[in-house]
């Protein structure tokens, strides 16, 4: 089985499992600063790569 055979395997058990997990790992309270630190993070990797084609689009034209 290739990775992306064992990625896409996860049922909704292991999702249920894996939540419980990084509950008790990191707490209710710090779980929202998590998930805005990661989206930021997502937002700056889209606009970096936005920002990369248009100068990439300038360089051939």
């Amino acid at each position: 089985m290739t990775a992306l055979h064992i990625f896409l395997a996860i049922g909704p058990w292991q999702i249920a499992i894996i939540v419980m997990v990084v509950l008790l790992l990191f707490g209710g309270k710090k779980i929202p600063e998590l998930m805005r630190g990661l989206g930021s993070g997502i937002k700056e990797f889209k606009d970096a790569s936005k920002e990369d084609e248009k100068i990439e689009e300038n360089n051939e034209k």
